[in-house]
């Protein structure tokens, strides 16, 4: 089986799968032995199985779809052959194959190769537009044969729409179980173990000096799930749901905002240079001052409480989403924009089509970094200024020594702004689909 596994991922197609799926794939192959001279397949056999040369070598004689012809080929370790196995229409084998001396290679069913993959659409458009480039560029067949490749994302999308959706259920639930038979949800679980460990025996067991008057693990648990807690704060309470609102909101709009002005100025910084010489040296002598140095200039600047807090918020977000914009720009190759003038591109169509799609990549890292900083920024503009909010729970709580309630504010920032960057994560990975199937076909 690890030999399998070996050659399976030295295959062009098989590259870039993760071990889970090639543990599945593994299960569907079989390594069968051939003398030299013996016969693989031959012209217009059923086409079952795809084969992986795992040594020797193969002589594989494809015909000519114009005059005929039978073009040879030698497989060796590595390479892939009977490819007609996952193609639509007439699978009918298109060469025949012979042994040139004592040959392994690894059969996979074709129907359970395929019925595997559709189970993981975006997966399996990778590994099925790594056999339409191999079979392009190695077997110099025409485009029409590789346009035989099958993709399922697309059609599986518009099956979810036409049935409900139940396809994209049984798509949830796949990934959902392959996600527990992995080993990451549980070394997951071990981290929070740990930490949670720590926790408790620094504090309640061993009782460390720099420890011992922190809230205990029992404590802060038994506060957080009361139905009626000493301090007045617990999952139980409408106060707690409240003050979260109140700062999902302020960092919602202070995030959508920080994206909205900083995207553009930093595409704008990184592509003009002369824009760049005008505003990055102010851009670079405002980022450094600290959020709470803000503070009293927002106070005076923005009338209320809410806007205040909106503002010293945006600010941190604003720079992070900036700066990183401003690097994507620049971490392009200058000659993919000459080659688009070339070719006769207008500046906005190099700037749509080249810049914008070339910066994602670093835009949703700085939006990861944004919307951490976001917090960070709430909690002190909270604290001086707010009068809901987890980051004024933590004032106020320390102002009348309710450290449990303390501890309380800060796991729940941390689950909340856990869960905002995950869902910033899910939007960069759908709307850079094209960045996957680029790196899985040899992109840089």
């Amino acid at each position: 089986m690890d030999h399998i596994g070996a050659v399976l991922k030295r295959a062009m197609p098989f590259q870039t799968v993760p071990p889970e799926m090639l543990q599945e794939i593994v299960k569907l192959s079989k390594l069968k032995s051939y003398a030299r001279g013996d016969m693989v397949y031959d012209l217009d056999e059923e086409a079952d199985d795809v084969y992986i040369v795992a040594s020797g070598s193969v002589n594989h004689a494809l015909r000519s779809e114009t005059n005929g012809e039978l073009l040879e080929k030698i497989m060796r370790p590595g390479d892939v052959f009977g490819w007609a196995a996952v193609l639509t229409g007439n699978n009918r084998r298109m060469a025949r194959t012979v042994c040139l001396e004592r040959t392994e290679a690894i059969r996979i069913n074709g129907a359970a190769l395929m019925a595997l993959i559709k189970q993981s659409p975006a997966r399996g458009d990778v590994v099925m537009s790594r056999f339409a480039t191999m079979i392009t560029r190695e077997f110099s067949v025409s485009p029409s044969v590789a346009a035989r490749v099958p993709h399922f994302a697309g059609a599986d999308a518009g099956a979810d729409q036409g049935s409900g959706g139940g396809d994209g259920w049984a798509r949830a639930m796949f990934r959902i179980s392959q996600w527990l038979k992995s080993p990451k949800p549980y070394m997951m679980l071990a981290g929070y173990a740990m930490l949670l460990g720590f926790w408790y025996f620094t504090v309640e067991v061993w009782k460390l000096p720099r420890f011992r008057d922190m809230p205990g693990l029992t404590t802060v648990f038994t506060e957080m799930f009361s139905r009626h807690p000493v301090y007045g704060l617990s999952i139980y309470t409408p106060e707690y749901y409240d003050h979260i609102w109140a700062s999902v909101r302020r960092v919602a709009t202070a995030f959508f905002l920080a994206t909205g002005l900083g995207v553009p100025l930093g595409l704008f910084l990184g592509w003009s240079k002369t824009f760049r010489e005008y505003v990055f040296p102010i851009f670079e002598t405002l980022r450094p001052i600290p959020i709470l140095a803000w503070v009293p200039l927002a106070i005076l600047m923005f009338s209320g409480t809410e806007t205040p807090v909106i503002f010293l918020t945006f600010l941190a977000s604003f720079f992070a989403t900036a700066l990183n914009t401003m690097l994507g720009v620049e971490s392009i190759d200058e000659s993919y924009s000459r080659a688009a003038y070339c070719l006769g591109a207008s500046k906005w169509q190099v700037f749509r089509e080249v810049i914008v799609p070339g910066s994602m990549p670093y835009i949703f890292t700085g939006l990861q970094i944004s919307v951490g900083v976001a917090w960070f920024s709430l909690v002190a503009g909270e604290m001086v200024s707010g009068e809901f909010g987890l980051g004024y729970v933590i004032n106020t709580s320390y102002t009348m020594v309710q450290y449990p309630t303390i501890v309380i504010g800060m796991v729940t920032l941390g689950a909340v702004g856990y869960v905002t960057s995950a869902m910033v994560r899910v939007v960069g990975d759908l709307m850079m689909q094209w960045r996957v199937r680029e790196l899985a076909l040899g992109g840089r």
